[in-house]
């Protein structure tokens, strides 16, 4: 059997610990607010305490850092964790290099203000600031594997329990980068099906079950099929489940699961196409969101459907100006070969809604390049037809850091939709993520539904924050805690 040369996924995170008493011999961070440096820090360091400002002072004990953590809001605490490890990373590299010994454990002192909230935020961004994703004969840099957070005897079960639930929120997150940031040449849809089935095997209560392309064809999965019928790895759809006993409430998540996009017939540029990769993201999210829903043993029933084709050029592949029959029925008349993320969300959302009958509806896709012009590339675009799931799923995103913007679903461009020759058409004229949306809402029967664009926030260029280059696992955690607001008490 040959070895993949790919890293393990998930990867491993460093671990975060909360303990009421310093560890001999590791060095220390102290986290100081914006204003506020300690006396004993010379000022032509010129540290000022601004969010993610990050000073090493060597000492005769050993390093020492300063972190500066801003005005303390939990955006500046997840903004310190990673900028302290970015450089406890660099720090333990540093002293393999020059023959040392490297740190494998970092401990932090935090604010006398900073409550539970606060450990979490700055575990989430000390978790995800450290992520990296590469594919090298090189020997791994040293890095340093565990961060311990002191805090006072009395709260450290109270803090210890909010940084373990931001563990795995975080985990969560790293889960769907790696998904998103594994080669295409390694992650056909099969590939992704047989991942998530993996990774569902140590959590309790989740189950995953993987539809191939003859069962798709026997139930007419017109969408997926029509996706994924120019390439030489069929389509898959993925159904992952979490039923906990007692649940009352039953969320329905679909995520787009296209492992590379060349456009199909209407061809991508080829400038920006092998960032194509990352376009099954919004079902990587998913994927990552039930593991880890079902880790924390949330009280909510959770169904997963992640529909996963290559949209690839062939004498196969599906043309505009075909009409395709989804699941359910619907035709739809093809405009263009690369919106074909729609094409297989509707087959999902139809056989979801139809077959489950679920309470609400949540699917997730890197859908359109007109939400990258509208909301830029670190903000979600939120489109739903309930104001109170729509204010559910913006205070989800805001309590884990991800940023939200409601879209109109503009009724006067629902005409836009009708076929000639079919019910619907994929690609109408109009603003396009508006209308893509009135298109998937076409599928939904009437259901509290909602529909994320992360076009733009599913894959950074630069470092910010906790986020890295490449995939940033955008949407997993706000689906975690979307689904935790449905728990018994909240």
């Amino acid at each position: 059997m040959v070895r993949s040369p790919l890293p393990p996924v998930p990867s491993r995170l460093i671990d975060v610990e909360v303990a009421d008493r310093a560890k001999r011999g590791a060095p220390e961070a102290l986290l100081v607010l914006e204003g506020a440096p300690p006396s004993d820090v010379p000022a032509e360091t010129g540290f000022t305490g601004a969010d993610g400002e990050v000073q090493l002072l060597p000492g005769a004990g050993g390093p020492r850092w300063i972190v500066g953590v801003g005005k303390g809001d939990p955006r500046h605490f997840r903004a310190a964790g990673a900028a302290f490890v970015r450089a406890a990373h660099s720090y333990a590299d540093a002293e393999a290099d020059s023959g040392g010994r490297p740190p494998l454990t970092v401990q932090v002192r935090l604010p006398e203000s900073a409550g539970a909230g606060d450990y979490a935020a700055f575990a989430t961004g000390a978790l995800l600031g450290g992520y990296g994703y590469r594919v090298t004969a090189s020997d791994s840099p040293a890095r340093v594997r565990t961060v311990r957070l002191l805090a006072p005897e009395a709260v450290v079960g109270e803090y210890a329990a909010a940084v373990s639930r931001a563990c795995e929120l975080a985990r969560a997150t790293g889960l769907a980068r790696d998904l998103a940031n594994t080669p295409s040449n390694v992650k056909s849809p099969a590939w992704l099906a047989s991942t998530a089935e993996r990774v569902a095997t140590d959590v309790r209560g989740l189950s995953v079950t993987v539809r191939d392309e003859k069962w798709l064809a026997e139930r007419k999965f017109g969408g997926i099929l029509a996706a994924g019928g120019g390439s030489a790895h069929p389509p898959r759809l993925v159904e992952l489940s979490y039923r906990p006993r007692g649940a009352t409430t039953h969320l329905l998540l679909v995520g787009k699961g296209i492992t590379f996009d060349t456009g199909g017939l209407s061809l991508k540029p080829a400038a920006g196409m092998h960032l194509m990769r990352t376009d099954m993201s919004g079902g990587g999210a998913v994927i990552a969101a039930l593991r880890a829903i079902a880790a924390l043993e949330l009280d909510v029933r959770v169904t997963g459907l992640v529909p996963s084709a290559e949209n690839s050029v062939s004498g196969s592949a599906y043309r505009p100006g075909d009409v395709v029959r989804h699941y359910g029925g619907l035709t739809t008349q093809v405009d263009n070969t690369d919106a074909e993320g729609r094409m297989v969300l509707a087959d999902a959302l139809a056989y979801g809604v139809a077959t489950y009958r679920p309470d609400v509806v949540v699917d997730v896709a890197t859908l359109t390049g007109a939400m990258k012009v509208a909301l830029g590339l670190r903000t979600g675009g939120l489109f739903a037809t309930d104001d109170a799931l729509a204010e559910r799923i913006r205070a989800a995103g805001d309590e884990v850091g991800e940023q939200w913007w409601r879209m109109p679903l503009s009724e006067e461009y629902s005409d836009a939709v009708r076929a000639d020759l079919a019910d619907v058409r994929q690609c109408p004229p109009g603003p396009g993520g508006i209308t893509a949306a009135l298109f998937l809402r076409e599928f939904t029967a009437g259901l509290p539904w909602a529909h994320l664009d992360i076009a733009g926030p599913a894959r950074a260029e630069g470092t910010y924050a906790e986020v890295v280059p490449g995939g940033t696992g955008f949407a997993a955690r706000t689906l975690v805690e979307f689904a935790a607001s449905y728990a018994k008490g909240r």
